[in-house]
């Protein structure tokens, strides 16, 4: 039924599935509170796709090459029986590595659940361990506190574990080296995200970006790096070790060096919509042909003809289309997911 590798130009290699819209953490970065206050429109419950219906796409999306599935949300930990999910999608065959990301604040009491359906991995997010810029952030002083108790309950499950923090100038730089040495010496990967205009709320100016020259410069102060190849063609994140040999870091230079030539990432919202770049205006829907008894061979051929026509390249012609306009609308991060 799979049509031929050949014919795409980049390799569908991984499927980042959100499975909610909503989120229990309000930031700066994807989900001001000015915009996503108590009063949002969310989605309705029957706008999104049921676990039937996601794991079926899910196996077409393996048959097209993915090999990697992430769920994400908004938070994905809000979604009610989320490990009968994690099951179904464990029991696909070709999917090498299932993971979840999370700002971990329901992750202690989920962790072991999805542990045992067959969750390998979890990415969590934390931009800061001091409870004051916590609270700037997300405007919550106990989040730093709940998603650490979240890292070491999955510690202790025996997940593979990254988090991920994004810095912005004026914000939270000064959190670079705290957050480096809370992690060194432990199993967790921590990786710097420069800020991205992900969205249209986020008021992104580039002058907030700290690039990764300069997060890499400030570790380098305190901590002897050096560089090591990528596990694989298309990964997103430098990846460095420490020179004593206690563990690795990473950055994620989405803005001043784009990687949209090795792009092999496709990403399923929670209402059915085939999203092919991070920034993109509007997804493929894929939930009415889903719902309207069409069958596999079709849906898989529309899959893959849509991630075949692709053309996206926003992070290279960033600077050509902010010029060209001021109002380009983008799906935003919280419905699309990572």
């Amino acid at each position: 039924m799979s049509l031929p590798q050949d014919t795409l130009d980049r390799p569908l290699r991984d499927l980042r599935v959100s499975v909610t819209d909503r989120c229990n953490l309000r930031c700066g970065y994807c989900m001001p509170a000015t915009i996503f206050g108590p009063d949002y429109p969310f989605l309705p419950d029957g706008d999104m796709l049921d676990f039937e219906e996601i794991s079926r796409l899910c196996r077409l999306f393996v048959e097209c090459g993915v090999e990697k599935i992430r769920l994400t949300g908004g938070e994905p930990l809000l979604r009610p029986r989320l490990p009968d999910l994690v099951a179904k999608l464990a029991a696909i065959d070709g999917v090498k590595d299932l993971a979840l990301t999370t700002n971990g604040l329901r992750l202690n009491e989920w962790v072991v659940p999805l542990r045992e359906a067959g969750l390998r991995r979890v990415t969590v997010s934390l931009d800061a361990l001091s409870k004051d810029v916590a609270k700037r952030l997300n405007g919550r002083a106990d989040s730093v506190e709940r998603t650490l108790t979240g890292i070491a309950a999955a510690q202790d499950a025996g997940l593979g574990i990254k988090v991920n923090t994004v810095v912005q100038r004026g914000l939270n730089e000064g959190e670079i080296l705290p957050l480096a040495r809370k992690f060194k010496g432990t199993s967790v990967t921590l990786r710097f995200i420069e800020f991205m205009d992900v969205g249209n709320c986020n008021g992104w100016r580039e002058e907030d970006v700290v690039r990764s020259e300069e997060i890499l410069e400030v570790l380098g102060k305190e901590f002897a790096l050096e560089a090591i190849p990528p596990n694989y063609l298309g990964e997103v994140a430098q990846r460095y070790r420490y020179t004593d040999g206690s563990g690795e870091i990473g950055v994620i230079s989405s803005v001043s060096q784009p990687f949209c030539g090795d792009c092999s990432r496709a990403r399923l919202t929670a209402d059915g919509k085939l999203v092919t770049c991070l920034f993109a205006k509007d997804g493929h829907d894929l939930r009415p042909p889903l719902r309207n008894g069409v069958e596999d061979d079709a849906l898989l051929a529309l899959i893959q003809a849509t991630w075949v026509a692709r053309m996206d390249r926003y992070s290279e012609r960033r600077n050509e289309m902010l010029q060209r306009s001021t109002s380009r609308s983008k799906v935003e991060m919280s419905y699309v997911g990572g």
